[in-house]
């Protein structure tokens, strides 16, 4: 019910979100790793999202979910809801690095 509730509120305000994270240099690269090469991030890539999205709290308030004790684990969900890809892609040999 609630992963329903953040997705449907991050859709909602998905062109702000997008708008404001092409700012933030490298932030989407960073959120869409995962997605993208299937690799875990590191602890200092998810010290690194963690301090992207502070900043995005403020135009995005449902982000500060993600801010909370436990709440990375949402991170996955909001690279889901803000890829514009109408299929994921699957890693490659050459993804990688």
């Amino acid at each position: 019910m609630i992963r329903s509730l953040i997705e449907s509120y991050i859709r909602k305000h998905k062109n702000l979100l997008l708008q404001e994270a092409r700012r933030l240099d490298g932030f989407m690269r960073l959120l869409m790793k995962q997605r993208n090469t299937g690799t875990k991030w590191t602890k200092t890539e998810k010290a690194q999202l963690r301090r992207y999205l502070r900043g995005l709290v403020f135009y995005i308030p449902v982000l500060c979910i993600i801010l909370l004790p436990g709440g990375f684990f949402l991170i996955p969900l909001l690279a889901e809801a803000v890829d514009r890809r109408l299929r994921s892609r699957k890693p490659t040999a050459d993804d990688s690095e």
